[in-house]
């Protein structure tokens, strides 16, 4: 067979240009894994500072109203007023929204602001924005064009969410799947896998673990454990919709009664402080880490999860800084925790089973959500997470945690929608 000057041509181009966007690509990549797995590295540190400050000196708590003015102010101060932090970060890769140069830092300080007052926040959505902006930053100094700085972004994301959480695979493909659901961006796959792997490494030499939450009680799959993992993800969706529409819904619940960003976050204050007494427990302050912990040793009591899902409504709809993943995951823990220990099954299983749907759920990124599964409590219980996570997707809906969110497809049927999440 004889092949043509213009086939061999043809093959040729390609193979260069697949080589050029490899080797360009990989310089880039590691750049913003560098650049973001420091600042990931840095942001963790500072949100750990904050976290044990606030333990040792219970105090901080009544400090709330104080960090909140300082919050609002200093978005106003650099014109952020209207700053729509992860959902901006969404669609500057979905359509042609810039991420402003001033969302890292501000979001820097004022997460760790909100830890130290001991506001029921996580972190990984803070990472997102700042990954997101640094990786905008960085495609301004090169000059990319607007498709190349989508992939920037994603890297920037990538980088920042691996070096923090510690899950380096779940980092990559997650800023790929949370855009548009349906379609993933497979051009950003080599970017944002080497981006993550590069953060991770970065924030593995400054002496960061990592989350590992090793789970060791996992029964044998049975057609009844399998029946039980199903049910678990039928209630995890209900779930996942009930803590999407409270996080709405207190946003708007805010800016109705109280239009002054400053009063509205004074209001917050007072109210999340006389929770806090009312429950007698600090236990749904900042991250709640240690509730994952407890709720994988089977020692949460059932109202935990309705209490994280409170607590992270009243701090985030009035204006305090962080993330929703975190929050998410003590959720799915305690949730899980308090089925199994109902129905006799083991808590420790329900525990991660309940993470990994109800991050599906409020996400609705299963194939993260199962990679994630697998980065935090090992293979072993594969079966069931990702069960679980199939199911809690599926019947969750068109709800999500971030409204910019696009369904491509739908979640049914092999039908093209193309519709924003509730």
């Amino acid at each position: 067979m004889i092949i043509s000057d213009k086939k061999i041509s043809e093959i040729r181009d390609g193979l260069l240009g697949n080589v050029r966007y490899f080797v360009k690509w990989i310089l880039i990549s590691l750049v913003i894994g560098i650049v973001g797995g420091s600042a990931g590295t840095l942001f963790a540190m500072g949100v750990e500072w904050a976290t044990q400050f606030r333990g040792a000196n219970g105090w901080t708590l009544f400090f709330m109203p104080v960090a909140g003015v300082c919050i609002v102010w200093l978005y106003q101060t650099f014109h952020e007023e209207g700053n729509r932090g992860t959902n901006m970060v969404i669609e500057s890769i979905s359509s042609n929204e810039t991420v402003t140069p001033a969302t890292g830092p501000l979001i820097f300080v004022s997460t760790i602001l909100t830890h130290l007052v001991g506001g029921s926040t996580g972190r990984e959505g803070a990472a997102l924005q700042l990954g997101g902006s640094i990786g905008n930053v960085f495609a301004g100094l090169i000059r990319l064009d607007e498709k190349d700085k989508k992939v920037a972004v994603m890297c920037g994301m990538s980088a920042v969410f691996s070096a923090l959480f510690g899950t380096p695979a779940a980092a990559g493909i997650f800023p790929l799947e949370v855009v548009s659901i349906g379609v993933m961006y497979y051009a950003a796959l080599v970017p944002c896998i080497f981006a993550s792997y590069t953060g991770v490494g970065i924030a593995r030499l400054a002496g960061l673990p990592g989350e590992n939450f090793p789970v060791v009680d996992i029964p044998p799959v049975t057609l009844g454990s399998a029946a039980f993992v199903v049910l678990l993800g039928v209630l995890c969706a209900g779930v996942s919709v009930v803590f999407c529409i409270l996080l709405h819904t207190s946003e708007k619940t805010y800016r109705k009664l109280f239009p002054n960003p400053y009063i509205r976050i004074l209001a917050a204050s007072v109210l999340f402080i006389l929770l806090t007494l009312l429950v007698g427990t600090r236990a749904y302050c900042g991250g709640s880490i240690p509730l994952i912990e407890e709720s994988l040793e089977g020692h949460v009591s059932w109202e935990a999860f309705l209490l994280k899902m409170l607590f992270t409504a009243v701090t985030l709809g009035a204006g305090f800084k962080g993330g929703e993943i975190v929050p998410t995951l003590c959720v799915g823990a305690s949730f899980g925790c308090a089925v199994g220990t109902l129905l006799g099954v083991s808590p420790m299983l329900c525990a991660a089973a309940g993470m990994s749907a109800l991050f599906a759920g409020v996400t609705n990124c299963p194939v993260t959500s199962l990679i994630l599964a697998l980065e935090l409590f090992g293979y072993e219980g594969m079966e069931y997470y990702s069960i679980v996570i199939a199911v809690s997707f599926a019947l969750s809906g068109y709800y999500g945690l971030y409204g910019s969110q696009k369904f491509v497809y739908s979640k049914i049927r092999t039908e093209f929608i193309n519709r924003r999440s509730n």
